[in-house]
C-alpha cells in the first residue's frame, strides 16, 4: 500500500469527531442569526466560469485560483470568494427586482497559495449579502449582525475595525496618481510599510499636502476620534464624503449598542478591488488574520448587468474555531448519545430499545458483540465516548 495516500495535500485537512461536531454547531448558531435578520438561504456552485473571478472584476489574482477545463474547453475556477458568485446570482435571477435582496450562504472557498505559513487553501465560510440598498443603515445592519454572530458563538473579546476605500481613492484621485502607483501604494499602506510608502512617493512629483497625507494615512487608526484627524488631513470632496459616511455609520452603531466593539483604520485596504466604500474586518486573540471580512461593493453587479449597490461579509469558520479553542471557549453540543450492545439472539429486543431512545431524541449506536471482545471493553468504549451503554444478551441487559 502507498502510505502517501493516507496524507492530504498541503493546505487542506480532515475534520472529524468532536471538532467537526463543534463546527456544525457553530454553523447552526451563525445561521440562526442570519435568519433572525431576515436573510434567505442560497447555494452557488463550487466552481464558476473563470471570468466571474477575473482581474477586471477585482477579485483574487489569477495565479491564486485553482483553474481547470471542462470538456468544451471552457476555463473554470474553484471559487476563491463568494461575493462575485452572489453578484452573478442577483443579476441572473433578480434582474428586475427593485426591493432589497438578502442572501446568506455557507460553503468552502479555495485559494491556491503555496507558502501559507500554516494557512489553509480550503476554508469554510459563512456569509451574508444585502443587495439593492446603498444606505448607511444597510452598512450598520451588516456590522451589527456580524457582531451578533460572533457573540452567539461565545466570543467575548473581539474588535471590528472599519475602513473606507473611497478615502484612499479620493487622495489618489486628487493627487493625480497613475493606476500602477495607486496599486503599489495600496499594498504598502495596507501593510503599514511607511518606508515603502516613502520610496514610492519620492518617485512621484506630487504636491506636499498629498505627500503628507499618504505618509500619515498609516497612522489613522483607533477610536472614533480618528475620524476628525482624517477629516483634517483630506481636502478633496471624495475623501471628505467618506469620513462623513463613517460618522453617520458610527452614530447608527451607537443606536444598535455595539460601539464598544468598533474601531477605525483608514490604512486598511482590501486586496479585493471591487470594494467601493466602507470595509470592515473583525479581529480577536489567537488568530493572526481577520475572522470576518466584508464591505460595500456598489459597482460589482454592473459587471453582470444589474446596476445595484450591495454590502456583505464572510465569517471564516476555521479561523473562528481556532480563536475559540485558543481562548478556551467551548461550543455547547447538547446531543445525547448512547451505545446499545447486543448478542445476535437479542437483536429484536436491542432494536426495540434503540428505537425507543431514538424517539426521545437520543443518538443511538448499535453494536453486535464481537466474540473476541468482552463486555468490559464495550463499557470502556462508551466511557471514552462519554455516553451510557446498554447490553442485551444472555437474558440480561
Amino acid at each position: 500500500m502507498n502510505r502517501n495516500l493516507l496524507h492530504t495535500p498541503e493546505g487542506v485537512r480532515d475534520i472529524y469527531g468532536g471538532e467537526f461536531a463543534g463546527k456544525l454547531k457553530l454553523e447552526e448558531l451563525i445561521h440562526g442569526k442570519f435568519k433572525n435578520f431576515g436573510y434567505q438561504d442560497i447555494q452557488t456552485p463550487s466552481f464558476e466560469f473563470f471570468d466571474v473571478f477575473s482581474r477586471e472584476i477585482g477579485t483574487t489574482p489569477s495565479k491564486e485560483l485553482y483553474k481547470f477545463f471542462d470538456k468544451e474547453g471552457n476555463t473554470l475556477a474553484l471559487r476563491p470568494d463568494f461575493t462575485p458568485s452572489m453578484a452573478r446570482c442577483a443579476a441572473k435571477y433578480f434582474m428586475e427586482e427593485t426591493f432589497p435582496i438578502r442572501f446568506c450562504y455557507a460553503g468552502n472557498t479555495f485559494t491556491n497559495i503555496s507558502s501559507l505559513q500554516g494557512k489553509l487553501c480550503e476554508v469554510t465560510q459563512m456569509g451574508a449579502e444585502l443587495i439593492g440598498d446603498g444606505s448607511v443603515e444597510a452598512d450598520a445592519e451588516m456590522i451589527a449582525m456580524l457582531i451578533e454572530c460572533l457573540k452567539s458563538a461565545g466570543l467575548l473579546q473581539f474588535q471590528v475595525t472599519i475602513g473606507q476605500a473611497d478615502y484612499f481613492r479620493g487622495l489618489c484621485e486628487a493627487a493625480g496618481l497613475p493606476e500602477e502607483t495607486e496599486l503599489a501604494l495600496r499594498e504598502n499602506v495596507s501593510g503599514k510599510n511607511i518606508f515603502g510608502v516613502e520610496d514610492i512617493l519620492k518617485e512621484q512629483s506630487i504636491a506636499e499636502e498629498y505627500r503628507e497625507a499618504f505618509l500619515r494615512i498609516t497612522e489613522l487608526f483607533g477610536s472614533v476620534e480618528v475620524l476628525h484627524k482624517a477629516e483634517e488631513l483630506a481636502s478633496n470632496e471624495r475623501s471628505l464624503k467618506a469620513v462623513e459616511r463613517l460618522k453617520q455609520l458610527y452614530g447608527l452603531l451607537t443606536v444598535y449598542g455595539v460601539q464598544q466593539y468598533i474601531s477605525f483604520d483608514f490604512g486598511m485596504l482590501s486586496k479585493y478591488h471591487y470594494y467601493t466604500g466602507v470595509t470592515f474586518r473583525a479581529y480577536t486573540y489567537g488568530v493572526g488574520d481577520a475572522i470576518v471580512k466584508g464591505g460595500r461593493y456598489d459597482n460589482l453587479l454592473k459587471t453582470f448587468g444589474k446596476d445595484a449597490p450591495a454590502v456583505g461579509f464572510v465569517v471564516v469558520l476555521d479561523d473562528l474555531m481556532t480563536a475559540l479553542a485558543s481562548q478556551r471557549i467551548a461550543l455547547s453540543v447538547k446531543e445525547k448519545h448512547a451505545v446499545v450492545v447486543y448478542e445476535k439472539a437479542a437483536f429484536a429486543e436491542a432494536l426495540a430499545r434503540a428505537n425507543e431512545l431514538r424517539g426521545d431524541g437520543v443518538c443511538v449506536e448499535m453494536m453486535q458483540k464481537n466474540a473476541g471482545k468482552t463486555r468490559e471493553e464495550y463499557r470502556k468504549l462508551a466511557e471514552k465516548r462519554k455516553c451510557p451503554m446498554e447490553y442485551f444478551g444472555a437474558g440480561e441487559r
